[in-house]
């Protein structure tokens, strides 16, 4: 891995570098195409896409609740123990974030409060192409069941042998509501405007490739959206008493996922990046996705060596890292120190898979540096919020003035009198 020894000013333009989100003109048209083809054309356009970019030919787009439950019985019993634990995990966490809304009477004559609403149809994106992910299924559809939407729907790309056993068995112990086998951008559009088999929904979530997650922000606002998702990234900050081969197999966790995946290791030490770098090349000549993490390494990642580790916090803040892994001694006095992070792994037994599984906080993360305004997947996501209020007469006449002095103030005399409008018979009666 390429290793860097600069100021902490350097470095941040280094990073930045990295990190950047950037548009494709080419990739942005194609998409922008494929959406409007779908809304207009609906399952034809799906159909002529599936056939053009995944080579298959699709009829009917939903599959068969038996064949989804009936995964359940292909699956080995270790993966479905697995799966379960994974569930039960995930389900424990995520509870806890669970709102309800609230009711103020503090006031005479007030009330005020919020209503807290789940979406009633949630769409969850799971890729297909290079492998199959079970894991985001359960990450995506089970804050939706927990924070109580209607019906979570499910599109992942079709597969030339059937969608693998694992992942619709995901769906099933999920409780997903029904599966459809499309996938890229044509899936979000379908999703976004809805088709002839495929219903319209709410808010898409999960991530995708640079089609989807691209689709994902041209249909925002049709609908809702989760957040963009770039690859992959993994930060972690280590000192010399982390251990070599650990960081190295940690970072090619992330290394493995895509060629655009962005690995990166920021210490004090210099010998311990010399002893990762050489861990890297290692641990990737056997590898079986080899091509695909050799080229994120090579391309996307880098290893920095700082002067201190107020320094090593200070440039992983800049990067804002999907994964952040603190290996250092006595890592949990360093949470304070982190401002911009997806998800914190603390500890050389926190290693980043842990995340990815079986530990229950979410593994669908912002991404890109958006960890600076963005949060994990959750609960909170598939709710809406509504604010309501009722006031008395005599505690509308109190604000009387008040309002109608801001309302003439921006020059809406309608808002003025709309409020006045109640009290004209007693007005008029002066």
């Amino acid at each position: 891995m390429k290793i860097y020894q600069e100021s902490l000013t350097k470095m941040k333009q280094v990073v930045k570098n990295y990190t950047q989100q950037t548009s494709d003109f080419t990739i942005e048209q194609q998409v922008r195409e494929i959406i409007e083809n779908v809304r207009k054309r609906q399952d034809q356009a799906l159909k002529e896409y599936e056939l053009k970019f995944d080579q298959t030919a699709i009829e009917n787009f939903a599959v068969p609740a038996t064949e989804i439950q009936q995964a359940l019985q292909k699956i080995s019993p270790e993966l479905r123990q697995a799966l379960e634990h994974a569930k039960k995990n995930i389900v424990s966490f995520h509870e806890k974030e669970l709102t309800s809304g609230f009711i103020d009477t503090a006031v005479p004559g007030i009330i005020r409060g919020q209503k807290v609403t789940p979406l009633q149809r949630v769409g969850i994106y799971v890729p297909g192409g290079t492998a199959a992910y079970p894991s985001t299924i359960l990450m995506s559809a089970l804050p939706a069941k927990i924070a109580g939407v209607d019906q979570v729907i499910m599109v992942t790309p079709p597969q030339k042998n059937g969608i693998a056993p694992a992942v619709l068995a995901a769906a099933a112990i999920a409780g997903v509501d029904a599966v459809y086998q499309v996938g890229g951008a044509q899936a979000i559009a379908a999703l976004a405007y809805g088709t002839e088999s495929i219903p319209a929904v709410n808010k898409i979530v999960g991530p995708g490739n640079i089609y989807v997650a691209t689709a994902k922000k041209q249909v925002f606002g049709q609908v809702a959206i989760d957040m963009v998702a770039g690859p992959s990234e993994i930060g972690i900050l280590a000192d010399d008493t982390a251990d070599a081969a650990e960081l190295a197999a940690d970072l090619l966790s992330q290394a493995e996922h895509d060629r655009r995946a962005r690995p990166m290791l920021i210490t004090d030490s210099l010998t311990l990046a010399q002893k990762v770098s050489q861990q890297v090349d290692q641990q990737l000549v056997n590898l079986p996705r080899r091509a695909i993490a050799q080229a994120a390494v090579e391309d996307r990642g880098f290893i920095a060596v700082m002067e201190s580790v107020p320094e090593m916090f200070t440039l992983m803040n800049e990067v804002a890292p999907e994964h952040l892994e603190i290996q250092l001694a006595d890592p949990s006095q360093y949470l304070s120190y982190i401002r911009n992070a997806g998800s914190v792994f603390l500890g050389r037994y926190a290693s980043e898979p842990l995340g990815d599984y079986l530990a229950g906080p979410n593994h669908v993360l912002p991404t890109g540096g958006t960890a600076k305004f963005s949060s994990p997947l959750g609960v909170y996501d598939f709710v809406k919020k509504t604010s309501f209020i009722q006031f008395s007469k005599t505690a509308l006449q109190a604000d009387l003035s008040d309002i109608t002095e801001l309302a003439r103030t921006e020059g809406l005399e309608a808002h003025a009198r709309a409020v006045e409008q109640r009290f004209a018979a007693e007005r008029k009666g002066k």
